[in-house]
């Protein structure tokens, strides 16, 4: 079972708050704005296929629009902000006591896991992030920050720790939020090379959209999960963009990637509708047992066209940061 660890926040009308829901927690501006739900437990009834929740959702815009989509009816393992990867293996030496005379030098003990939900290129039941606790670390009338710490289970054992640390502010009419992943294996855990897979924010797609980096709209052929050569190239940011065929509402959200995470190439399909950096397109990556991979990236949640000039700005920021 999961604790929802709150320390005292801070006093008084004026800043931002963490407080429990049904399904997790969420997460308000000084002046009672929803910015977004951490999903630590599945929702009811709505036909998420994936395992785990582990996912920021509903994320909303700075005027209350929500750009995140959890189940969407053609890929119903997605859900929201989330991280994962759906071809991936743990591996730990094997005991080799009882094979006799001729047993083998060395061995590994193999359990292929997808955290992604999909099921296709590994077992996907069993396979759970778990969530353990969340925390608020600080909060005030200018940000808040916090600490969640789940645990990746494979059929009820523990094989990973993650520990995510999550800023979030609004700035210039839009909402910032930064996160830091620190993903650390108990075992060695070998992550396929693959097209897809790790951090990805699940759009809405329920109206006309497009991409665009600091060059402006993207025309670029889609990626295709089979083949990872196809991945956009890497860049500072891309955004997704949509026009909602209901109101008419124009909103998006674009990914800041940060120098120091492992290169990256973007799986940013219009038939997804995902803004996704991938980190092992180029090949397998290994993450060796009791060290910690750290993965950072900033999301930008805006009302109306992508802001560039914004955008660009706050790139520069990320990209300079520790």
């Amino acid at each position: 079972m999961y604790v929802l660890a709150v320390p005292q926040q801070a006093i008084g009308a004026s800043a931002y708050t963490l407080t429990p829901t049904t399904y997790g927690m969420q997460v308000k501006t000084p002046d009672d704005r929803v910015i977004f739900e951490y999903l630590t437990k599945k929702p009811e009834n709505v036909g998420l296929t994936s395992t785990s929740a582990a996912c920021f959702h509903p994320v909303n815009t700075p005027s209350g629009e929500r750009v995140t989509a959890l189940a969407p009816n053609d890929h119903p393992h997605h859900r929201g902000i989330f991280l994962g990867w759906q071809a991936s293996e743990f591996r730990e030496p094997a005991d080799l006591g009882n094979y006799g005379p001729h047993r083998p030098h060395r061995a590994v003990n193999i359990s292929r896991a997808d955290f992604w939900g999909w099921g296709e290129f590994a077992p996907r039941e069993g396979r759970v992030i778990q969530n353990r606790d969340v925390k608020l670390t600080r909060a005030d009338a200018s940000h808040l920050e916090m600490e969640i710490h789940n645990e990746w289970l494979v059929r009820n054992q523990k094989r990973l720790d993650e520990i995510t640390l999550a800023s979030v502010a609004e700035r210039e009419g839009v909402y910032v939020l930064d996160l830091e992943f620190r993903l650390t294996p108990v075992v060695d855990y070998v992550l396929d090379r693959a097209a897809f897979g790790g951090f990805t924010v699940q759009a809405r797609k329920d109206g006309d959209s497009y991409f665009a980096n600091a060059a402006g709209k993207v025309d670029l052929p889609d990626p295709h999960y089979s083949m990872p050569d196809l991945n956009w190239p890497a860049a500072p940011w891309y955004d997704y963009t949509i026009r909602l065929a209901g109101n008419g509402k124009t909103l998006g959200v674009a990914v800041v990637d940060h120098p120091r995470n492992p290169t990256t190439t973007w799986h940013n399909s219009t038939h997804l509708w995902m803004v996704h950096p991938v980190i092992t397109a180029g090949g397998p990556f290994t993450i060796v047992h009791g060290e910690t991979l750290t993965l950072r990236y900033r999301v930008v949640v805006h009302d109306g066209e992508t802001p560039t000039a914004l955008l660009d700005k706050l790139a520069a920021e990320w990209r300079q940061s520790r």
